[in-house]
């Protein structure tokens, strides 16, 4: 298999608009917690947030549009609908999440500088990427992402080798569930229908390569980005579970902090500043091109509408990067419940054959996965224990994903009938 360097360049882009700012402190508190289960915790994390959002990539590379389309079948106003939202939660969440990260880790504890001071210079930044829209791809894979490697794989690499205690007991009843529904905090899978329409574009921007070529290049970047954030959040993730024994923490940027002194001495801290503020900074710029590049589309190309929403899109991320991140990520949850099935599903179906994904499918796999995370969203809104005899008849609804058994056997019923409406148009023709 061939890589130029414009795969490459691109691979690097990906994989730094993914790693951001939960990225990097999540995995290594979530295997401190599970502590000798964290193999089983890293499979089901990385099914959330590694699969899945590279199979966004890889609906990207064969429909090279707009997230527009990965919903069109379903009907255009919902397909509008469910960007609409997707975008909103990207801007207003994750968007602000890293510039409050990276005030809590790589300012506050060594400057004396307001929050609002730090988010405001962040998001200038950020809209100076942004407004460079042609060369992000090169800005990005060329000049930050192998720093943000290089600093990654110091930490885990010396980390893993250290002289640590036994591993403490996990903390979770089923590990893989509870990977699974921490990738959600990523972000990833929706990263994956935000980013991908960047990469699209970018690439299209340029006017060197063809549908054809755009498709090879746009999925090899997808894999060797997958394959980087799988051995990064695996590192992280065995790191937080190796050391789990030899130290007790309260939350994540506490934990990630004694890790990179730990692996890197006294250094280490100006080096986890560098690598949060980098990882942060690659995640907001990919999130406001993607949701300014939306809205130029649905402005007939504006260039003005581009700036408008990019603009809006970095104050909006300066007035909510001024919450506590713990807050962000709290609040993030229930956001998560209600969007992710959906987006999940909408991936999934671009991804398989045309012959099984007709737009029945589509509108009967969707309403169904959204039906079936309507409990999982209203657990957040209403009395412990209100929903539980409701719960305990959907199968795997205990670990909050009660729509994927429906949703397959929506998929399976669909195609049924639809094979049946065929085969019965074919021998009425005939």
């Amino acid at each position: 298999m061939n890589f130029n360097k414009q795969t490459y360049l691109t691979a690097f882009a990906l994989f730094s608009m993914f790693f951001g700012a939960g990225n990097l402190i999540l995995p290594p508190f979530l295997g401190y917690n599970a502590g000798t289960d964290w193999f089983w915790v890293l499979i089901g994390f990385a099914a959330s947030a590694v699969v899945v959002p590279i199979l966004a990539i890889y609906g990207y590379a064969r429909l090279q549009g707009s997230m527009l389309d990965f919903a069109k079948k379903i009907s255009p106003a919902i397909a509008l609908v469910y960007c609409i939202i997707v975008y909103a939660i990207s801007v207003a969440l994750p968007a602000p999440r890293t510039a409050s990260v990276t005030y809590e880790m790589a300012i506050q504890p060594y400057f004396e500088m307001s929050s609002l001071a730090l988010s405001s210079i962040y998001f200038v930044f950020v809209l100076v990427f942004a407004l460079n829209r042609t060369h992000i791809i090169t800005l990005i894979g060329k000049f930050l992402t192998p720093l943000i490697i290089l600093l990654l794989v110091s930490i885990i690499g010396i980390g893993l080798f250290a002289e640590t205690e036994p591993l403490r007991t996990s903390i979770f009843d089923n590990g893989l569930s509870a990977g699974m529904l921490e990738g959600y905090q990523t972000f990833d899978a929706i990263g994956g229908v935000v980013v991908g329409g960047v990469i699209v574009i970018s690439l299209a921007l340029q006017g060197k390569f063809n549908y054809g070529e755009k498709r090879k290049m746009i999925a090899k970047s997808g894999l060797l980005a997958g394959i980087g954030l799988f051995v990064m959040y695996g590192g992280l993730i065995a790191l937080g579970a190796f050391f789990s024994g030899t130290i007790s923490v309260e939350n994540r940027t506490e934990l990630l902090t004694f890790l990179s002194t730990e692996t890197l001495g006294s250094i280490g801290t100006a080096f986890l500043a560098i690598l949060v503020a980098l990882a942060c900074f690659t995640t907001a710029v990919g999130i406001i091109t993607g949701t300014a590049d939306f809205v130029k589309g649905l402005c007939k190309n504006s260039r003005n509408a581009y700036v408008v929403t990019a603009i809006l899109g970095c104050v909006l991320g300066v007035a909510i990067g001024q919450f506590d991140v713990h807050y962000i990520i709290d609040i993030a949850l229930p956001a998560l419940m209600f969007i992710y099935p959906i987006t999940i599903v909408l991936i999934l179906l671009n991804i398989v054959p045309e012959r099984y994904a007709s737009a029945v499918v589509f509108r009967s796999v969707a309403l169904v996965t959204f039906l079936f995370s309507i409990p999982d969203f209203l657990t957040f809104f209403m009395a412990e224990g209100a929903l539980d005899g409701l719960k305990d008849s959907i199968p795997l609804s205990q670990y909050s994903m009660g729509w994927v058994v429906p949703a397959g056997i929506a998929f399976v019923l669909a195609n049924v009938f639809s094979n049946f409406n065929k085969k019965k148009e074919g021998s009425s023709s005939s």
